[in-house]
């Protein structure tokens, strides 16, 4: 095994031909199957799956944190925003005019799932859908936050059918602080459920979370402006911010969805030894939620070939949503030369 921290961001490379004779296809499903949850026992579940791309190009897995979906990136076929548009499309680091990328909505995500859910679950769930879909092999799982935690898990418990692995900004098991910080999270939204509040409760949950996914440095730059007093009431320069994400994400999240998936995080626990496939981990300096050296700690562990990416950014943990040109160059770096 080989560590190595790169600091320097290669030139993007062309490494994977267009595939030229293979139709690019675009598709949705949702199917149904009994699924072995590793805490709940059998149930019945349905995965909601979408892919874009050559039918003949590489597979690539991609998935994020607990607020993404199947819906990664714009396309002909559905051409609403995705929530890594960034990175997935035509001429992008993940090509989809050379790679077919797959993605899925969290078991749980609906809400209708009001059982304990693992990243296990969500491995196993990718894994089904290869199957529905005929795909005996990806060529890369990247994962994101909670999507690189699944990632890991699926190495772990399908590294037969996984070429490499990306992990961004997810390690081998939470960090305590950051599980308290969910835990009060969570607790936000059981009291407003108690108090018929849900809805301002799972705000006031996702305004927390908000400051635990960027940094300090970024807001004393955005906010730096003295507290008003409105109304009698004072109101610092970020609340309006703040209420913006609570309410969007109140708008598209269900109280449970949120409750199942921030204690799938927290559950979270993988043997990185286990894990065979080549693998790229990429850390974010500033990240509090997974700090440095717990994804240090994960590359010097993992049974395989691994390099350290670490990226220096204001924006910590959102740093794979709002560093593309950075997080582009990792990952074109990633899929044509693998782990060193």
């Amino acid at each position: 095994m080989s560590l190595t921290d790169t600091h320097a961001l290669a030139e993007p490379a062309s490494c994977y031909a267009p595939c030229v004779a293979a139709r690019a296809a675009t598709g949705r499903e949702t199917f149904s199957l009994r699924l072995p949850l590793r805490h709940s026992g059998a149930r019945t579940v349905r995965i909601a799956c979408e892919w874009q791309g050559p039918v003949d190009g590489p597979v690539l897995l991609v998935a994020g944190g607990i607020s993404a979906h199947r819906h990664v990136a714009a396309s002909p076929a559905y051409p609403e925003a995705g929530w890594w548009d960034a990175q997935v499309g035509a001429g992008k680091a993940l090509d989809t005019e050379r790679f077919r990328v797959v993605a899925i909505d969290w078991l749980g995500s609906d809400g209708s799932l009001d059982v304990a859910i693992d990243s296990a679950d969500q491995a196993d769930a990718f894994a089904a859908v290869l199957d529905h879909l005929g795909i005996d092999r990806a060529d890369a799982f990247i994962g994101c936050s909670y999507g690189a935690m699944v990632g890991l898990q699926f190495a772990a418990r399908h590294g037969a059918r996984l070429g490499r692995l990306i992990a961004i900004s997810g390690a081998d098991r939470p960090h305590p602080y950051s599980s308290a910080w969910r835990a009060l999270q969570r607790n936000i939204v059981a009291l407003g459920r108690n108090e018929s509040a849900s809805r301002e409760a799972l705000s006031l949950a996702r305004q927390l979370a908000m400051l635990s996914y960027r940094t300090p440095e970024e807001f004393a730059e955005r906010f730096d402006a003295p507290v008003a007093l409105i109304d009698g009431v004072a109101r610092c320069a970020s609340a309006d911010y703040l209420e913006s994400c609570g309410q969007k994400y109140v708008a598209r999240t269900a109280p449970t969805a949120f409750l199942r998936l921030s204690e799938s995080i927290d559950l979270h626990a993988v043997d990185a030894a286990t894990i065979t496939v080549p693998s790229v981990v990429v850390a974010i300096d500033e990240d509090r939620l997974v700090p440095l050296h717990t994804l240090e700690a994960l590359a010097g562990k993992l049974g395989a070939r691994c390099r350290l990416e670490r990226v220096s950014s204001p924006f910590g943990h959102d740093a794979f949503l709002t560093e593309p040109a950075r997080i582009a160059a990792i990952l074109t770096g990633a899929l044509c030369g693998g782990a060193a």
